[in-house]
């Protein structure tokens, strides 16, 4: 195992106010484990984390708990939240890990403004990020463009103007149709938006177009690619300074939660040479520097992967690309920044990472059996559950009971106010300029309707 600079503290940038984010806990232990002294700072309740003996303090968040806000009030927030932790610090340095888009993209603006290096964000290491990255990749209408320029598979994706259009556009995609807002971390917390959905009907496309402004940034029209079996990967990746990408893997989905469209609930370890070029030609062409997390899917008609996310930041699960030394990517990002080589990742395919509260529910929705494990087995590791700290996990099976409970209660009133905003019946679209023919001279063959404005090829475009 490399030898730690435990004089470096770590601090731990999260604004969302899920208490239930495992991978806080991940990172938390990663670090607390080899000594690092590890800080947390939280949007709302820090939860279960907090309980972990590998947290040695919890710091506020946003005054008023709400790290929704996004924007300019966003890295506000995030702003002020560093210069507290960096006063409690009393000056001593520390390794800044963003554990979300909104954080990630909070730090990239505050280091490029003017004065940035003496600012808050200065006084913390960071990777050497190209200005602009975190939010090119996690703004999901820049990402697709950026995926059309470099030429990388992704679902077609449009931008409607106005509610009609986006009628239109959605039938023109396909029913389902997947719906999401361009930068998901500017939704307000308590208003019922979520990142992303898939709508069925015109109406419920309709309904979320009138939502937009609430939202905070523009609704996208995603044409939808249906699961299939062991068609879900994901890729991992620390690039350090110098562009070099040694702690890096692929893993695959086993079970998400909610069932084929959600978060890693069963996840393992597996190759996957297609998934692997794709996300480093992409770090390659974007100059990617620090932790990343790719989310793929294969098209079950052509065969090919999907770029679906792009993530500036570990993903929730990143303990399960843990090798026999303990090297992982927020170790890598750890040992880099403070000056201290970084072992290449041992290969440990078929190691299983299990989220207990999801894992449980993915079973009871769909009880199936799934694809079978990889090679021989390379060990399973929990989300919640560690021997040598039990504690966090007994304060999540009380608060996700708890959880559970409350939403059980509040069922008949969301499906009431479900059913009461899709009344009356959904109108018939109207044509658009995005859907209506042109005027063509008499007797003459009418041409094709004018296609909607993409942001992303169709998968069967050329390249």
């Amino acid at each position: 195992m490399p030898l730690f600079d435990t004089s470096v503290a770590a601090v731990l940038l999260r604004f969302d106010r899920n208490p239930f984010h495992h991978g806080t806990l991940g990172a938390a232990r990663s670090l607390g484990r080899v000594g690092v002294p590890v800080h947390v700072v939280a949007g709302g309740p820090a939860g279960p984390v907090a309980r972990s003996r590998h947290v040695r303090r919890c710091h506020p968040g946003p005054p008023d708990g709400d790290g929704s806000a996004g924007g300019a009030g966003g890295t506000a927030e995030v702003r002020a939240a560093l210069v507290r932790v960096a006063d409690a610090l009393a000056g001593a340095p520390a390794v800044l890990l963003a554990l979300d888009e909104l954080t990630a993209v909070a730090l990239d603006e505050l280091r490029r403004e003017p004065g940035g290096p003496g600012g808050p964000a200065g006084r913390f290491l960071l990777p050497a990020q190209p200005p602009g990255t975190p939010a090119l990749v996690a703004d999901k209408a820049l990402l697709a463009a950026t995926c059309l320029r470099l030429g990388v598979p992704h679902p077609r994706t449009l931008a409607p103007a106005d509610a009609d259009e986006a009628v239109a556009m959605a039938a023109a995609l396909g029913s389902p149709v997947v719906a999401k807002w361009s930068r998901p971390w500017l939704l307000p917390a308590g208003r019922g938006l979520r990142s992303t959905v898939l709508a069925r009907t015109p109406g419920r496309v309709r309904e979320l177009y009138a939502r937009a402004a609430e939202a905070g940034s523009p609704l996208l029209l995603q044409r939808y690619l249906p699961p299939s079996r062991d068609g879900d990967w994901f890729f991992h990746a620390y690039r350090d300074g110098a562009g070099s990408c040694v702690v890096a893997a692929t893993g695959r989905k086993v079970r998400s939660w909610p069932d084929g469209t959600g978060l890693t609930a069963v996840g393992e370890w597996a190759p996957n040479p297609a998934v692997e070029r794709l996300a480093r030609d992409l770090l390659a062409a974007l100059g990617y520097r620090g932790i990343a997390d790719l989310d793929f899917r294969r098209d079950p008609a052509t065969g090919r992967y999907h770029l679906l996310d792009f993530n500036p930041r570990p993903g929730a699960q990143f303990r399960l690309f843990t090798d026999a030394w303990g090297t992982d990517v927020v170790r890598a990002l750890h040992l880099d920044l403070t000056g201290r080589p970084v072992p290449a990742l041992g290969r440990a395919h078929g190691r299983r990472y299990v989220v207990e509260n999801h894992a449980v529910l993915s079973v009871l929705a769909s009880p199936r059996r799934r694809p079978r494990a990889y090679g021989p087995s390379g060990g399973v590791e929990t989300a919640w559950y560690a021997a040598d700290d039990p504690a966090p996990a007994v304060a999540m099976a009380r608060c996700w009971t708890a959880h559970l409970a409350r939403r059980a209660v509040s069922a008949p009133r969301r499906a009431w106010r479900a059913g009461a905003a899709r009344h009356p019946a959904d109108p018939a679209p109207r044509p658009t300029p995005a859907t209506a023919p042109s005027p063509t001279p008499h007797g003459a063959a009418p041409g094709p309707p004018t296609p909607p404005r993409p942001l992303s090829p169709s998968p069967s475009s050329p390249r």
